[in-house]
């Protein structure tokens, strides 16, 4: 399963995967309180969540479970987010959700929704599966606006990760 959008570009993006030296350009992700204000369990350590997530990506990168791809802006070559396909399991599914944050500072630009849909595109044009999740917290009204935009539909509430989370679902 190719899972990992490498060199694949959309209108405003660039798609390449995490490095190491990322690590300082993500870290204002954590340092924002509004990033994880929906999610338990992650360290209130801005340094500490931020080396688990990097942790949890080069995990995801070593053992073919997909994993978030850095997002640059096209013209100034920043790195404004990330953005992937990464093999989850919900309620003992095993399914492919497409995950999705952005920097601060980038929000409300519509880079989410643009990702968003290129992962879409690109589990369909791969044959990835028949249908696609995003895992969003119940009140994260934000994310829950980037899965309606790439033509998901709220399929179930359930709990993930000690977590109340909507699942929207969209058929390939």
């Amino acid at each position: 399963m190719k899972l990992l959008l490498e060199e694949k570009e959309t209108e405003r993006l660039i798609f390449r995967k995490i490095i190491p030296s990322d690590f300082n350009s993500w870290l204002p992700f954590y340092k924002d309180p509004t990033s994880t204000q929906f999610w338990e369990g992650i360290d209130k350590d801005p340094e500490i969540a931020c080396n688990n997530h990097f942790k949890g990506v080069f995990h995801r990168y070593n053992n073919n479970l997909g994993g978030m791809n850095a997002l640059l802006e096209k013209e100034s070559l920043e790195f404004i987010g990330m953005c992937g396909l990464l093999v989850q399991t919900v309620d003992a599914i095993k399914e492919i959700e497409i995950g999705y944050s952005i920097l601060p500072k980038y929000r409300k630009l519509g880079y989410a929704t643009e990702a968003a849909k290129k992962c879409k595109a690109h589990a369909l044009e791969n044959k990835i599966a028949t249908s696609i999740i995003s895992i969003i917290q119940i009140d994260n009204i934000p994310s829950q606006k980037v899965a309606i935009a790439n033509g998901m539909y709220l399929d179930k509430t359930t709990t993930y990760k000690n977590n109340p989370v909507h699942i929207f679902r969209v058929l390939l």
